[in-house]
C-alpha cells in the first residue's frame, strides 16, 4: 500500500470510518502476528499481542506521527507489550514438549515425506531462533521474514546500521551452530543450513 493511500485511511479511521480501520488492520495483520510468533515462538501469545496491539492501534490514532512509517509504530506497540508480558509471566514449560525434547520425531507409516521435512525445519528453525538473544532474534525476523531493509530496522531499534549488521551477521552464525545441533539430536533438516 502506498504512503499516501496508507495515510488517508489512518485520518479515515481516526474519525470513526469502521471500514478504513479494518483495512488498516488487514494489511498489517499477518506481517505483525509472523512477527511476534517468530519473536514469542507461542501462537497464543502471538494472537493475544497482536490483538492488543491494534486495540492500543485504534484507540490512539490521534497520536500517530505521519512523519514515520504506520507499520514501526505497530510493531513497536506490539514489541513493547510482549516484552511487559514477558515481565509479568514465569516460565512455563509443556510437559510434552519436554518429554519429547532430544528425541528424533516418531514417523508414522505412510507420512508425507515432504510434509514431515517441512515441519522438521520448520521446528528446527523456531528452535533455532528462541535460541537467539532477543535483539538478535528481532533483527533476523525483521530483516528475513518481514524483509525489512537494514535502515529501517535500524531506525526502528534506534541503532546503527552497523550494529544491526552486526547482531545480523552473528544471528546467523549461532543460528548454524543451533541447527546443525539441532540435526545430531532430532534427524535430517540440512535444508535448513544453506
Amino acid at each position: 500500500m502506498k504512503r499516501s493511500e496508507e495515510e488517508n485511511l489512518i485520518l479515515r479511521a481516526s474519525r470513526g470510518d469502521r471500514a478504513a480501520a479494518e483495512v488498516l488492520i488487514r494489511a498489517h495483520q499477518a506481517s505483525l502476528y509472523g512477527y511476534m510468533l517468530r519473536m514469542t515462538g507461542q501462537a497464543d501469545l502471538a494472537e493475544d499481542v497482536v490483538q492488543e496491539a491494534f486495540v492500543r492501534v485504534l484507540t490512539n490514532l490521534d497520536r500517530f506521527d505521519p512523519r514515520f512509517r504506520f507499520s514501526t509504530w505497530i510493531f513497536t506497540i506490539a514489541k513493547r507489550l510482549w516484552v511487559n508480558a514477558c515481565q509479568k509471566q514465569k516460565p512455563t514449560y509443556s510437559s510434552e514438549v519436554v518429554s519429547t525434547w532430544g528425541k528424533p520425531a516418531p514417523i508414522e507409516p505412510g507420512a508425507d515425506e515432504r510434509e514431515d521435512s517441512r515441519g522438521r525445519v520448520r521446528d528446527a528453525l523456531q528452535e533455532a531462533l528462541l535460541g537467539l538473544p532477543a535483539d538478535q532474534r528481532e533483527i533476523v525476523v525483521l530483516f528475513h521474514q518481514l524483509d525489512w531493509p537494514i535502515r529501517q530496522i535500524a531506525q526502528y531499534m534506534d541503532i546503527p546500521e552497523g550494529t544491526v549488521k552486526s547482531h545480523l551477521h552473528r544471528g546467523r552464525l549461532r543460528m548454524r551452530r543451533l541447527l546443525e545441533a539441532y540435526e545430531s539430536r532430532s534427524g535430517n533438516v540440512r535444508e535448513a543450513l544453506p
